[in-house]
């Protein structure tokens, strides 16, 4: 059974501070965003009936989905994890949505919570696979093997990837949720220091603790419940990378392009329709080779496309809103989705005018996982 264009909507988001929560587990953070979530659908929790939920990237506990219901006094039809990595977190949108549609459920909760900053955050610091051999500790090594190659490609610039660092901290500096509230020029992303090569500190994305909550039910039933401001889902799709960093034949693409090319066929839109992205920003480079793989921009343009301002307030397509995981938060994925809500309501607080339409993206591992949401009116 396919899931038609709209049938489904998120009806409700929520989520804690972010930054530093010293003495917080990820249960009762994801307990307070599910709460928040729920209160901003107007529905009572015992409507629901499924709990998905991406288990901590920091530490991995067995059963978490089990563990978050029972936190929540909850007896779902339908719970569990699925780790896409970053990309989990639309791809459990997708979950809900076709079991929605299929009968399955009602009322989905989708729900990430971590607490890296105070906590562990030894997963952020390890090797993968065998990129030890390599001297690649952490995901910033293998990003900077795709950034490097972008550049030696198509002569990309790092004054260009901090064209995008200053916008997304732009955009934080005006979210009073934000963790990093200091904007940066140009310049500060050039001093800032070096963590490997080319990847400057202000190409890399937070360390933050927090949890983040999305509801998810039909249209029909949003009616039902009389939801305040049900965002539809017109669109959604998946496309990953099976090869490690060290493996593929190309480091500037990924199938983050087919992801991308399925939820806009679902949505029936292209990518000149998008009034707003929220775009994953682990590390610039990843941002910047999403625009070209969604279509944005031809590959190679990326650079070019991200000057002068185009991806700020007032440019052709406004990207990261809130901040993204540069300055609103490093917790991934479900933030973006949060703030791609709140533009179609029309309740940012860097709210793009007329906002119809809007494009979130997640994404996982070194590029290797990916998902795609098109939200609107």
């Amino acid at each position: 059974m396919s899931v038609a264009r709209g049938s489904i909507v998120i009806a409700g988001v929520g989520h804690t501070a972010f930054g530093a929560l010293p003495g917080r587990s990820t249960i009762s953070m994801n307990v307070e965003a599910c709460r928040a979530a729920l209160q901003d659908a107007g529905i009572e929790k015992d409507l629901v009936d499924c709990v998905l939920v991406k288990f901590p990237t920091s530490k991995f506990e067995h059963m978490y989905g089990h563990k978050l219901s029972e936190a929540l006094g909850l007896q779902p039809k339908i719970t569990g994890v699925m780790d896409q990595a970053g990309a989990s977190n639309i791809g459990h949108v997708a979950i809900a949505a076709m079991a929605i549609e299929s009968g399955q459920c009602d009322v989905a909760l989708i729900s990430f919570a971590d607490n890296p900053k105070s906590g562990v955050r030894s997963a952020y610091q390890q090797a993968q696979g065998d990129d030890a051999a390599f001297g690649w500790i952490g995901p910033p090594g293998g990003f900077a093997m795709v950034a490097r190659q972008h550049m030696e490609r198509y002569g990309t610039t790092s004054e260009q990837l901090a064209e995008i660092a200053v916008t997304c901290r732009a955009h934080g500096a005006n979210n009073p949720n934000a963790q990093l509230r200091r904007p940066i020029t140009v310049a500060d992303h050039q001093a800032s220091r070096m963590v490997v090569d080319p990847l400057h500190r202000d190409d890399c994305c937070l360390v933050s603790d927090g949890g983040a909550a999305i509801v998810v039910m039909s249209a029909e039933r949003a009616r039902q419940l009389n939801v305040p401001d049900p965002v539809p889902v017109l669109g959604f799709g998946q496309g990953h990378t099976g090869w490690e960093v060290r493996t593929r034949p190309d480091l500037t693409t990924t199938q983050a392009v087919v992801s991308a090319q399925t939820a806009f066929a679902m949505a029936g839109v292209s990518p000149k329709d998008i009034d707003v992205a929220q775009l994953y920003d682990c590390f610039t480079i990843c941002l910047l080779i999403t625009l070209e793989s969604y279509g944005f921009c031809p590959p190679g343009h990326g650079g070019k496309f991200v000057e002068g301002g185009n991806i700020g307030p007032g440019g052709e397509l406004p990207v990261n809103t809130s901040g993204g995981l540069l300055s609103e938060t490093g917790m991934p994925g479900m933030q973006l989705i949060i703030e791609a809500v709140r533009q179609v309501r029309g309740t940012s607080v860097n709210q793009v005018k007329d906002a119809a339409l809007a494009v979130v993206s997640n994404q996982g591992g070194i590029m290797q996982t990916h998902s795609t949401l098109v939200l609107g009116r």
